[in-house]
Formats: C-alpha cells, sequence, structure tokens
C-alpha cells in the first residue's frame, strides 16, 4: 500500500493564495497552533467527511498570550505535525512565519469579542479573544474556506468564533467537534505535556467533577455547581480559575433544557480547560 501524498506546505499568503484558487471544493479549515495530538486528527477526519479539500493552519499565535503567559515554550513540534497531517491527509497545510501574519507595517486593526470576550477565559486572560478572533478572520480571509472546524473543548472560543462569523455574515459554516479524551477522561491538549506525572493524576479530576456536575443535572443548577465543586474539592493540588454553568451561548443559565459547565484549573503552572454539555431538569 503505498504512502499517503505529503500536503503541500504553504509558508506565506501568497502560497496560500494560489494553492487554494487550485482547491476543489467544498474546501473546510482547520486552524491549529501545532502540538497536533488525536483531538486535532479528530478535527481533520471530521473535515474530511463534509469537504472535497483540507487546509489547515499550524501557526502560533503571538496576539492570543497574555504576558507571563507560554508563547515561548509552547510545544512546536512541526515534523511531526507534517507527519500527522500526511496521515489524516490534508491537502494544504498553513504554515506562515509570524511577519506573513502580522506584516511590519500594518495598522493593529483587531477584532472586538464584545461582552463575551471579557468573561470566564477573558476575564482570567484579558485580550485573549481579540487575539483568537483577530487571527481566526486573517485565517477566514487568507483560506477562504466553505467550513471551518473547531474543538469543543475550548467552547468559549467556538462560542466567539460562531458569533463573529454570524455577526459580519461571513459565508462559511463554522462546525464543533465533541471533545476527545484520555482513558482516564483528561481532555486532549498539547499543554497536557507540561504535566508531571504526579499532576497528571490530580488533572484527570477535572473531568471527573464535570461528569458529577452533569450527572445532577436533573436536580437543577445549584445541584450541578454542588457536585462539581465537590469533587474539584477533593483535589487541592488544583486551584480553580472558574467553574460556571452557563447557556449554550454563554449567558445565564436556564432554570430547564441545555446548558454547558465550564470549569477551568491551574496543575502546577499548567492551565487546563474543560466542560461538558448538562440538561438541566428532566422528569420529577
Amino acid at each position: 500500500m503505498s504512502a499517503p501524498p505529503v500536503p503541500a506546505v504553504a509558508r506565506t499568503t501568497a502560497d496560500l493564495t494560489r494553492l487554494r484558487a487550485a482547491l476543489p471544493g467544498p474546501v473546510a479549515l482547520v486552524p491549529t497552533m501545532g502540538a497536533l495530538h488525536e483531538g486535532h486528527r479528530a478535527l481533520v477526519r471530521a473535515a474530511r467527511e463534509r469537504a472535497g479539500s483540507v487546509v489547515v493552519s499550524v501557526f502560533v499565535n503571538p496576539t492570543q498570550f497574555g504576558p507571563g503567559e507560554d508563547l515561548d515554550r509552547y510545544p512546536r513540534t512541526w515534523d511531526a505535525d507534517l507527519a500527522a497531517l500526511t496521515e489524516e491527509g490534508a491537502d494544504v497545510v498553513f504554515h506562515p512565519p509570524v511577519e506573513e501574519v502580522y506584516p511590519p507595517g500594518a495598522l493593529g486593526v483587531t477584532v472586538d469579542p464584545g461582552p463575551l470576550g471579557s468573561v470566564l477565559e477573558g476575564a482570567v486572560r484579558p485580550g485573549h479573544f481579540t487575539g483568537v478572533l483577530t487571527v481566526v478572520a486573517k485565517l477566514l480571509g487568507l483560506a477562504r474556506p466553505d467550513l471551518a472546524y473547531f474543538g469543543e473543548k475550548d467552547y468559549q472560543q467556538l462560542t466567539l468564533v460562531r458569533a463573529m462569523v454570524r455577526e459580519l455574515a461571513l459565508p462559511l459554516e463554522v462546525v464543533g467537534v465533541p471533545t476527545v479524551r484520555e482513558d482516564d477522561g483528561l481532555a486532549l491538549s498539547s499543554r497536557n505535556r507540561y504535566l508531571s506525572a504526579g499532576q497528571r493524576v490530580t488533572a484527570a479530576t477535572i473531568s471527573r467533577a464535570l461528569r458529577a456536575g452533569a450527572d445532577a443535572g436533573p436536580r437543577g443548577a445549584d445541584a450541578v455547581l454542588a457536585a462539581a465543586g465537590a469533587v474539584l474539592a477533593t483535589a487541592p493540588e488544583l486551584v480553580p480559575d472558574y467553574l460556571a454553568l452557563t447557556d449554550p451561548d454563554l449567558g445565564p443559565a436556564p432554570v430547564s433544557g441545555p446548558a454547558r459547565l465550564l470549569v477551568a484549573a491551574r496543575a502546577g503552572d499548567t492551565r487546563l480547560l474543560d466542560n461538558v454539555p448538562v440538561p438541566l431538569g428532566g422528569p420529577r
């Protein structure tokens, strides 16, 4: 059996424009920061199911990192990433240097995420979602996809990208893909490689807390938060930034119906995010 073809690699915006023009549609975009794992592969596979061509970006976006965050040590594994994308059948990989995405002399126009950009992750990481939405808008403009795929693990990011596309009338569909987890429930993340063996065990408490909260859904919002909080409290080594229950669009939690339970917590120096859907209320 012959090896799959290596994707075409675009290092410049001009390369991407040229390669994109030759792709059969519909075209899907999978934006990533590299250090690819099974969660990223799941995004590419989901894109392949519906698209005629798949473009993947591998770009560590500096504008979404705040002062003192892990921009310099964020894992960069280009050779392994390209091998993974070859296996998954990506057609084009956009892997530019920073100056291609943020050219010298640019005026610094950005995308304002609005009020939702200043809560939850936005409250802990001011300016983060301005950086995220700005780079996503650039990638959408360059790749001109019909579909764009994002993981549900970064649920606030997914929600804000959907809002940007809807409110700015961008002509594409944003597709969310369920979180991929380790056997013990830990959500896959490129930052998991920062965890020591002991922190790795502790980090699994996050998904257990979310499961406990989801199981309490029929008893209402207060029960959900209490159940999840009780499990988090069993791991004092974890330092929660927030535990929140919202509606699916990150507004106030409903009395009954679909909701979302979100958590961010630190294990040592590593910050981990996770969330699950929660049906509130139900038969009495």
